[in-house]
């Protein structure tokens, strides 16, 4: 049975959290995608492998995901992003830091780089899908699609089996936290995984992540027959393994 907790960020707003205390020693701090949850398998996983290496963790819902509190169409980057930080200030404090971001999570770790510097040892990406809102999303929307967005300031799209509720402040936001551009020269160990078969994401993503690195030990594993999520049994056997990579 998986223990959750809650913080209390206020008095209405709490966060869902999972975690593994374990004193001076690295933590692994998972991040998941958007409109995702930690009842999947992937936080499952990594934190039985943080048990099993010893490693503290770290897993959190953002408001308006899964069972934190708050109304998804009033989130955004900039406040998942900020939730993360008080979370990591909060539980992780001064441990050095792993950071895996699964989709969107790895651009709400990127975003972390300038908060944690000093405490980052290394960087696993899952489909990594920063500045996605814009160039994945909105870019592609018809003319018909961004006037509905703008009128009804809500506009739900439609992707497979999933209803995402896009609203105008969320693409808004995203476009001020752009990282694409930005240069990170921490030595670091950074691996991104991409399914070749992701449909979600494409592979470039994963490759346009490794650029902003200058100085870091930089690998792209391309998963053949893979998906967006990685999470077969098959799937996670091949992310622990990178992600032993990272920490030795």
């Amino acid at each position: 049975m998986t223990k959750f907790n809650y913080y209390k960020l206020s008095k209405a707003k709490k966060i869902r959290y999972l975690k593994l205390y374990q004193k001076n020693r690295d933590y692994i701090v998972f991040l998941h995608g958007f409109m995702s949850n930690l009842d999947g398998k992937k936080p499952k996983s990594f934190l039985k492998f943080a048990k099993k290496n010893k490693l503290g963790f770290l897993a959190l819902e953002y408001s308006g995901h899964g069972k934190s509190s708050g109304k998804f169409t009033k989130g955004n980057i900039s406040k998942w992003t900020k939730e993360t930080s008080i979370l990591i200030k909060k539980i992780v404090k001064t441990n050095k830091i792993i950071f895996i971001g699964s989709s969107m999570g790895a651009w709400i770790a990127l975003n972390q780089f300038k908060i944690f510097k000093k405490q980052i040892k290394g960087f696993l990406g899952i489909g990594s899908a920063p500045e996605f809102l814009e160039n994945l999303m909105w870019n592609k929307f018809s003319k018909k699609m961004k006037a509905e967005t703008i009128k009804n300031r809500i506009y739900n799209l439609k992707h497979g089996d999933y209803i995402y509720p896009i609203t105008p402040q969320l693409i808004k936001d995203g476009r001020k936290n752009k990282v694409l551009k930005k240069k990170i020269n921490f030595k670091i160990n950074i691996t991104m995984i991409h399914g070749q078969k992701d449909e979600v994401v494409p592979v470039s993503y994963s490759k346009k992540v490794l650029k902003i690195f200058k100085n870091s030990r930089k690998k792209l594993v391309i998963i053949k027959n893979g998906d967006h999520s990685l999470s077969s049994p098959k799937h996670l056997v091949m992310l622990k393994k990178e992600l032993k990579l990272i920490i030795n």
